[in-house]
């Protein structure tokens, strides 16, 4: 190393010299006195040519080679690892105690239910994590819906004026624990009893669903995002006023659902008002926001109004996953189902495929309906109470959340 550290530095002095030759040499081609130019040159071009005989004699050829002659002796290690006795120990761990529900902390939100839990004050045993089980709201079977470290977790999806129970359970390396004591939760009440129409015809079987498990086969069930329990874990511009209603249909009735837009999930450049029921954008670019609702099961429909529409832009209507782009147009990846329009004609697009072109857009004022129906898993769109196109998509299963993309010139 010592070696190649001084013909390190022998080769810096030598560059330093021969660039100071170069500038040099570029100044003297500079003069502008021809005579001047002459009485140099000829001491120049030799210096020049004397720098470059010496830079290519030995100047850059390693005074080391590469190979090392080196004799290693392992006859000392192999006489240590032969000696070397492996005694295995075994230290006996309890289990961890049944965690404690933290009542004052749990509770629900229209379909959704948040669970909270710790440990036992006087507990000692190191826990690795925590399983959430809940039945499926019909005192059916108990499923794992979260599995992780946290102590907190929300869980969407739920049926509405649906009773679910809830429990958990510890565990470390050596085993698990009992279960907590079971926690009874109550989704949200009807909030109105009166007949609901919808906005284009709907069969007669349709208004006829039974209470089925609010899980789907389908569902991520994973504890990717730990407390998240459904997801394999967000000047004068145009704005969209949410007709925050939502209809979940089922044999006992209409109730409605109530839902705003959602500022933690949204891009930032979005503009919320009106109670987070109505929304704009102050970028010229798509930005997207979500609902606060989702929904895996049921008939959900829900509209929303143009308040103000400028410059002919393209907002887009539909549902998306939590984890959906929010700074590209609605549909441009595979986690969002939409249609987008403009003042003539509209399309369905999914995972950046645009598919349908239908005559028909909007103006301020219009109205857009969605229609979710996850009993037949469909999603069907209309404006001003018409139709808007044929079923947009078909096979949806899992977990979605109204959405919408709109820049400055849209306010929803």
């Amino acid at each position: 190393l010592q070696v190649v550290r001084d013909q390190i530095s022998h080769c810096t002095v030598k560059l330093r010299q021969t660039t100071g030759l170069m500038e040099y040499c570029l100044e003297v081609i500079k003069e502008n006195d021809p005579s001047g130019f002459l009485q140099i040159s000829d001491a120049l071009i030799r210096r020049v040519h004397l720098t470059e005989d010496q830079w290519g004699k030995g100047t850059l050829t390693p005074r080391m080679t590469t190979d090392f002659d080196l004799n290693l002796d392992n006859a000392p290690l192999l006489q240590s690892i032969h000696q070397l006795d492996f005694v295995q120990m075994k230290v006996s761990s309890p289990v961890p105690a049944p965690p404690i529900l933290q009542l004052e902390e749990c509770c629900t939100h229209n379909n959704s239910a948040t669970l909270s839990w710790k440990q036992p004050p006087l507990s000692t045993v190191q826990v690795e994590g925590y399983i959430l089980e809940l039945d499926d709201g019909n005192g059916g079977q108990f499923r794992e819906v979260y599995v992780g470290k946290e102590t907190m977790c929300t869980v969407d999806g739920l049926h509405f004026n649906s009773t679910y129970s809830a429990r958990v359970k510890a565990f470390n390396k050596t085993g698990v624990s009992p279960y907590s004591k079971t926690l009874v939760l109550q989704t949200s009440e009807d909030t109105q009893s009166e007949e609901q129409t919808l906005p284009f015809p709907v069969p007669l079987e349709r208004s006829q669903l039974r209470r089925m498990s609010p899980f789907s086969s389908t569902l991520n069930l994973q504890p990717s995002f730990p407390g998240r329990s459904y997801f394999e874990l967000r000047s004068s511009a145009h704005q969209l006023s949410l007709h925050s209603s939502l209809q979940s249909l089922n044999s006992a009735g209409e109730p409605m659902a109530w839902f705003s837009f959602d500022p933690a999930s949204a891009h930032a450049d979005i503009i919320f008002s009106n109670d987070n029921l109505t929304v704009t954008c102050n970028s010229y670019d798509d930005r997207v926001v979500l609902g606060k609702t989702g929904f895996s099961k049921g008939l959900h429909y829900w509209e929303l109004s143009i308040d103000r529409y400028d410059n002919h832009p393209d907002p887009a209507f539909g549902v998306a996953r939590i984890d959906v782009l929010k700074d590209a147009m609605l549909g441009k990846d595979d986690k969002a189902w939409a249609m987008y329009v403009d003042n003539n004609r509209s399309w369905f697009m999914h995972n950046n495929s645009h598919t349908n072109r239908t005559e028909g857009g909007i103006t301020k004022g219009a109205t857009v309906g969605v229609l979710l129906d996850l009993t037949r898993r469909t999603l069907t769109f209309s404006i001003n109470e018409d139709q808007q196109g044929p079923v947009a998509f078909e096979n949806l299963e899992g977990l979605f959340f109204p959405a919408v993309s709109l820049n400055r010139n849209v306010q929803v």
